[in-house]
């Protein structure tokens, strides 16, 4: 009698176990989650790598203008903010000039006042400030109307030749015409008193920010000396600005010169020019829009010393607006609420393509190098008869257990690499008819063992009646 009990094939311990690299479902999950992973890793530093690589040309009049110090504390703001957004500051010899860089399209910002040539591209970002026209004569001498204003002298109190060019447009006055000739640039360093005084002029017309008259003392001074002055409303504002899309009608509230006494003493008319801040229609609408963010959120931090930009408005957004607000602006504006796609379609974008070429990569890598290439079932049925062979040497009930093990752990191991892969389903039914087989002589075997009490004596007539 034999006691032997046989070891397992390696068939067994092959089909019974993962393989040794690393299962196909193990490998499968291991891309997976490196896929996801690595697409993250890209999105992330993508939108790392855009958010701090834009910058914007901003093109300035002269370097000790309102224009290049709006720009640099705009600058200095954004960086304070960790913006992404960054400016490149280039000053020009004047406004003109910056307005013509702007309309070249060799910068993204700029800065101009309504009476200027707007450039065809230029959408709105902001109201900066404004401009209002004041329309002063010496004593208690009131000007009724713009026509009896044409006749008389006039000082433009500073602004230069546009401002010149302004106050001759409002009059209806030609240039090189005798009433041209009498509107005259003030001196530099004229001061108020000697304009309407000893200077001999029958008006002073001063165009000055809005924001700059609140702080200016020099017209509470010169009323408390007594000399006195009217500030006259420009009653035809309304029509003016009807006929000059670029001029609004603005209202000087009570006090707003000199408290005491009060200048104006009720709330009087005037001409109006607002101060913009431009950016090209193709600038990127994110990139208004935080460009946009940041202004409005930071407007204490943007104001010049000598009052600009105190008090930044939001830019019109009607569409029949004298200059159109770009969309990014319009959007921060109108608080208009993003979808979810809105909002994160770059980001849906980016990540789409990053896990399509990503996963590609790894499909190739585990089809043509890692993965296991999967085993036929019907090839595990060698392993089956080569147990079925040695049924009729198993001499011990011992034994035949033995063989009973190993006949289920290749079944099992079929099994489990149905699962992961490891194996396919060719061939099943060839194993399975194999696996029957087997497992019906073990029965058959046992059988006879039981029967003559566990030994193998009866081998010959067991076979001869199993063959007979």
């Amino acid at each position: 009698m034999s006691t032997e009990i046989p070891t397992p094939s390696p068939v067994e311990k092959s089909a019974a176990s993962s393989p040794t690299a690393m299962t196909n479902r193990k490998q499968a999950l291991v891309f997976v989650a490196l896929t996801l992973i690595l697409t993250v890793a890209t999105v992330w530093g993508g939108r790392a790598w855009f958010k701090h690589s834009e910058t914007l040309v901003f093109a300035t009049g002269e370097a000790g203008g309102v224009e290049a110090g709006f720009a640099n504390k705009l600058a200095a703001v954004l960086k304070a903010n960790n913006s992404r957004l960054r400016l490149k500051i280039v000053a020009n010899a004047d406004n003109a000039k910056a307005l013509a860089q702007f309309d070249r399209r060799q910068a993204d910002l700029a800065i101009l006042r309504t009476d200027a040539k707007v450039p065809p591209r230029a959408r709105a970002i902001a109201v900066l400030d404004h401009d209002v026209l004041l329309l002063l004569s010496p004593g208690s001498k009131k000007i009724a109307s713009l026509a009896a204003l044409k006749k008389r002298k006039i000082a433009v109190l500073g602004g230069g030749d546009k401002d010149l060019a302004l106050v001759r447009s409002i009059l209806d006055i030609q240039e090189n015409t005798e009433g041209a000739a009498r509107i005259v640039q003030a001196p530099a360093n004229s001061t108020l008193d000697k304009l309407l005084g000893s200077g001999g002029f029958g008006a002073v017309i001063a165009i000055t920010h809005a924001s700059k008259i609140v702080k200016d003392k020099s017209y509470e001074q010169y009323a408390k000396r007594g000399a006195g002055f009217v500030l006259n409303p420009i009653d035809e504002a309304k029509a003016l600005a009807r006929k000059n899309p670029g001029l609004s009608e603005e209202t000087l509230e009570t006090g707003m010169l000199s408290s005491a006494p009060a200048i104006p003493d009720d709330d009087l008319t005037t001409i109006g020019l607002e101060w913009l801040l431009v950016a090209q229609s193709k600038l990127p609408v994110g990139t208004a829009e935080e460009l946009a963010r940041t202004i409005y959120e930071n407007k204490a931090e943007l104001a010049l010393p000598d009052g600009f930009a105190s008090k930044i408005e939001p830019a019109d957004t009607d569409k029949d607006a004298f200059v159109v607000a770009h969309g990014g602006a319009a959007g921060y504006i109108n608080d208009d609420t993003k979808s979810f796609m809105d909002r994160y379609s770059d980001v849906m974008y980016l990540g789409v393509a990053a896990l399509s070429i990503i996963g590609s990569i790894f499909a190739g890598i585990y089809t043509k190098l890692t993965r296991v290439a999967p085993e036929r079932a019907s090839q595990l049925a060698t392993a089956i008869l080569d147990i079925g062979e040695r049924i009729e040497h198993a001499g011990s009930l011992d034994a035949l257990e033995a063989l009973q093990e190993e006949l289920e752990a290749v079944l099992r191991g079929v099994v489990i690499g149905l699962r992961d892969g490891t194996i396919t389903s060719d061939g099943l039914d060839t194993f399975r008819l194999g696996y029957e087989f087997v497992r019906d002589e073990i029965a058959m075997r046992r059988d006879s063992l039981k029967r003559h009490g566990g030994h193998d004596d009866n081998l010959v007539v067991v076979k001869t009646a199993h063959g007979g």
